[in-house]
């Protein structure tokens, strides 16, 4: 039987409603990594205080829930035209990058949501991939934030032809210079306790808490989620380029490319490859795993304003 593919690009998903509080906000810093120095990211007193532009990111899986959920029930996805059923064990979250179009409030209060499409299909000799669009919507349909993800169905096939169409998209990373050093580098270790913390922010999937699982699923162990990784690095870079400044980030996207375990030490090194929107600049990085010695994050992108040097 063949396959209508390009029917499921455009196809609109049930909206999510979503909300958060202040301490939605503190909990998603630890659980990217924020230290007790970091006041402006953890202490709703301190007179910088204020989210990081990525938290958005978990609204997906976190929805307006304010208590534990069940992983198996939030992967559960609509059918999708043109698409046969594909195999969530086989599922693999590729890539995550979001554009903060307006600064959201450290409380949402009720009413937002999260309107999602499909704005891309590919099939090649690997597998499926499924690209997703998400914008964040305020009661009165002003627009936050674009989101947009990649699920990688690894060894699916459906027509086993090799197909691809897309009608929206993020920016996409420029190469890593090879003539030259990086601008930032930026170390940071997780703590074993890492995706317990970050958990809490709504991806309640067990292959972060439960060793016997990891161990079953190939993993030798519990591993880190990569949107935890993810905002290490987004965390890193607005310290290292825009002085702490989280208004500063304004796109931040990056492929998963190895899993980290709790308690690894990452690695981000990142070039200005040129200027981006609005005083911005366009920052191409990667994020290692020094533990293992392979890249966490690759075909990294940021638009960042960087902090104005201190005049003598």
């Amino acid at each position: 039987m063949s396959y209508d593919l390009g029917k499921a690009v455009g196809f609109k998903f049930k909206d999510i409603p979503v909300s958060w509080t202040r301490k939605d906000i503190i909990t998603y810093a630890l659980g990217v990594g924020a230290k007790k120095d970091d006041l402006s990211l953890v202490y709703e007193l301190d007179k910088s205080w204020g989210p990081l532009p990525t938290y958005p990111v978990v609204l997906g899986l976190k929805g307006d829930d304010q208590d534990v959920s069940l992983f198996a029930d939030k992967k559960a996805a609509d059918p999708l035209p043109g698409l046969p059923k594909l195999r969530s064990d086989k599922l693999v979250h590729a890539t995550q990058s979001i554009e903060i179009l307006k600064d959201f409030p450290v409380v949402s209060g009720p009413g937002w949501k999260l309107s999602r499409r499909v704005v891309g299909i590919h099939e090649n000799k690997s597998g499926i991939i499924i690209d997703s669009e998400a914008i964040l919507l305020d009661p009165h349909g002003v627009l936050y934030a674009k989101l947009y993800s990649s699920a990688f169905y690894l060894g699916s096939k459906v027509n086993g032809d090799k197909f691809s169409k897309a009608i929206a998209g993020p920016p996409q990373a420029k190469p890593i210079p090879k003539d030259r050093k990086p601008d930032w580098v930026v170390r940071d270790k997780t703590t074993p306790e890492q995706a317990l913390i970050y958990r809490l922010s709504g991806d309640y999937n067990p292959l972060h808490i439960d060793p016997e699982l990891g161990k079953a699923m190939g993993f030798g162990g519990v591993i880190l989620h990569g949107l935890s990784s993810y905002g290490f690095a987004a965390r890193g870079l607005i310290q290292a380029i825009a002085n702490g400044n989280t208004r500063a980030l304004t796109v931040f996207g990056a492929r998963f490319t190895s899993p980290v375990k709790p308690g690894d030490e990452l690695e981000t090194s990142a070039w200005e490859v040129g200027s981006g929107p609005n005083g911005t600049s366009e920052i191409a990085f990667i994020t290692k795993n020094l533990t293992s010695g392979k890249v966490a994050l690759g075909n990294g992108v940021a638009f960042i304003k960087k902090a104005e040097k201190s005049k003598l």
